[in-house]
């Protein structure tokens, strides 16, 4: 079948697996308590070897391309092709009221952006404000919108993903986040906005009249948040948006497995709209495949198996336990299957998992250097937490 798209992740942020426990980092305090503090002591030589393991996992498990917005956009974007994966890399931007801060970081943006497609065209360069208003203002948000279009590249960002996100707007101008995005000309741009728990029936139609604007629905990393909210896919979808998945960061998640995310999404919205099944089996392996490449404006390459397309490809067990017959392999693949069951990828032609494994560096290789970088790194924020 055709390979994964993973439409958000934080793949550096692998760090932080098991750190954020009992945290909602879909809020305010749980993101800036458990991540962004530690975050500060993050030095470049920590990075490659923590999205090493992430990309190792990511096509362990099935997918072949992921979307990541987070800093240190060039390790990320180096240690992606390094890994022989497609990736959409956006430069994370956060400012916190900081303007001098917020020109410093549009400015290396701007930079990355000049990395021209590499490894083959394999890795894209693209803008990442955080959040709009809660950490990126308005003057800020105009000006990355007008580089996005400038350079003819898309924007990734979190949207409604906690109660803060529409404080801002709503005080000032009485208007959702979305809509005052919308009115100030964001939608201009290609963006796949991630989360989206929050959306009125009024935010969904400025999806709707968007020309490319996408959603990046994270259901495992909304459930673990603990927040109410539920991303409207039924409704995105039938407005005709384009829904995809992503896994969030495995701190929020723990796993990049996208077959997994695929059931968790199939549930979650069934239980939101009280239909069963309110999206099929082959509905949720569309968003996890093409539609997730639609997102990222990759559809004529990737997305499905087609003569002309790029041979991002998988290979999957069917006669592992789960895989009995049935009359929908669909339905089989997202509600038995695992990214475990994954026995080949192929990205471009190259066979980068064969018979379970990787077959450019070993899984145990990459284990043994993460394991020091992430000692080096958490003694580092122990030593930032004692001088402190």
């Amino acid at each position: 079948m055709p390979g994964l798209v993973n439409a958000h992740t934080h793949a550096a942020m692998i760090l932080f697996r098991g750190r954020a426990e009992g945290q909602s980092l879909l809020t305010m305090d749980g993101w800036y308590n458990a991540i962004r503090e530690p975050e500060l002591a993050m030095k470049p030589e920590d990075v490659a070897p923590a999205v090493d393991l992430s990309c190792a996992e990511m096509l362990m498990s099935g997918t072949t391309t992921f979307c990541d917005q987070y800093f240190f956009a060039d390790e990320i974007a180096a240690a992606a092709a390094n890994s022989g994966m497609r990736a959409v890399v956006a430069y994370g931007i956060v400012q916190l009221g900081d303007v001098e801060k917020g020109r410093d970081e549009l400015a290396k943006a701007i930079a990355f952006l000049e990395y021209q497609r590499s490894a083959d065209g394999r890795i894209i360069p693209w803008l990442g404000p955080h959040a709009p208003f809660v950490d990126n203002s308005e003057d800020l948000l105009k000006v990355e919108v007008d580089v996005a279009l400038r350079h003819g590249v898309g924007l990734h960002l979190h949207m409604a993903a906690g109660p803060e996100d529409n404080a801002e707007t709503l005080a000032r101008y009485g208007l959702t986040a979305t809509a005052a995005l919308e009115r100030d000309g964001f939608f201009a741009a290609r963006v796949h906005a991630a989360h989206c728990l929050d959306l009125s029936d009024d935010d969904i139609a400025v999806f709707a009249r968007a020309p490319q604007a996408s959603v990046a629905h994270c259901a495992s990393a909304s459930l673990r948040s603990g927040r109410k909210g539920i991303c409207p896919v039924k409704s995105l979808r039938e407005a005709g948006v384009v829904v995809t998945l992503g896994t969030d960061n495995v701190a929020a998640n723990n796993s990049y497995d996208m077959i997994a995310e695929m059931r968790t999404a199939g549930l979650l919205a069934g239980h939101r709209e009280g239909v069963a099944q309110v999206i099929s089996s082959r509905e949720l392996i569309r968003m996890a495949t093409i539609d997730g490449a639609r997102a990222l404006g990759l559809d004529h390459e990737i997305g499905s198996l087609e003569v002309g397309k790029a041979a991002d490809l998988i290979s999957i067990d069917i006669d592992s336990p789960g895989y009995s017959d049935c009359p929908d392999v669909a339905a089989l693949l997202v509600y038995s299957g695992s990214g475990r069951d994954v026995c080949d990828v192929w990205v471009g032609g190259e066979r980068l998992v064969a018979e379970r494994r990787l077959t450019r560096r070993s899984y145990k290789e990459i284990r043994a250097a993460y394991g020091s970088a992430y000692d080096a790194f958490w003694s580092r924020v122990a030593a930032q937490r004692t001088a402190a």
